[in-house]
């Protein structure tokens, strides 16, 4: 199984006590009854919490964590050499999972982290995006290079040194609301090519995309951000390449 994706503020004191006194009663100062009350929720949770504010800190910023996790980024680990050389094992990304919860769709070149489950695997995976709903994928054009809706594609840039881009022929029409995806070590990588005959016909329904790969995030010296590559910007949509 390619196992692709891990989820790893006093104020002047009056010279009479009397007058102070009322002075922070009147403007709410720190020592008045709404200086208090501003702040009793707080100090009420933190008597009840062990360890104190330092413990409440600390469940705060988890339960941030916790809530960013869930629904803006999360962290995955890269267990195999699929996706090499843009990805290498061990490294770490961060996933954007807002990339398209607003209307925005995958787009091709895009890197996402899918869940195979019913498809390619009870498993998270990372692939690369190369054809979408409608696109019309074909291998190989008379170079040897992947052809969607018409127009080759030159993947030069970020297939593994000494990959070709297939060598495995097809011909593929992408059901609507669904992905498919390759990756860039194509002589190491179980992708949509391996899954034709599969449920699905190896193609990844998009509501199975847990997000986009944005960031290498880990090891330090592999910091970068993951852009999408140019060799896709001039694929034609897949309506012009039907008409």
């Amino acid at each position: 199984m390619d196992t692709e994706a891990q989820p790893t503020s006093e104020r002047d004191r009056s010279s009479r006590p009397s007058v102070a006194a009322d002075v922070s009663q009147e403007t709410g100062g720190p020592e008045g009854p709404e200086g208090r009350s501003r702040f009793a929720w707080a100090e009420r949770i933190t008597s009840w919490v062990p360890g104190g504010r330092y413990s409440l800190t600390a469940l705060v910023c988890l339960l941030f964590l916790l809530v960013l996790n869930a629904f803006v980024v999360q962290p995955f680990q890269i267990p195999s050499g699929s996706m090499e050389n843009a990805l290498r094992i061990g490294d770490r990304v961060l996933v954007n999972k807002l990339a398209y919860r607003f209307g925005a769709e995958p787009r091709h070149g895009d890197v996402v982290v899918f869940d195979g489950t019913e498809y390619f695997g009870n498993s998270d995976y990372i692939k690369r995006v190369v054809g979408v709903g409608g696109d019309h994928v074909v291998c190989c054009d008379k170079e040897g290079r992947i052809q969607v809706n018409g127009r080759s594609v030159d993947e030069s840039t970020f297939l593994y040194p000494g990959d070709g881009p297939s060598t495995a022929a097809f011909d593929v029409v992408v059901p609507d609301d669904a992905l498919f995806v390759l990756g860039d070590h194509r002589s190491r990588s179980s992708d949509s090519r391996d899954h034709l005959g599969s449920p699905g016909g190896g193609m990844i329904p998009i509501d199975h995309v847990i997000g986009r790969a944005d960031w290498i995030v880990w090891p330090f010296a592999h910091l970068t951000r993951l852009s999408r590559p140019s060799a896709y910007a001039r694929v034609p949509g897949s309506e012009g390449a039907r008409g």
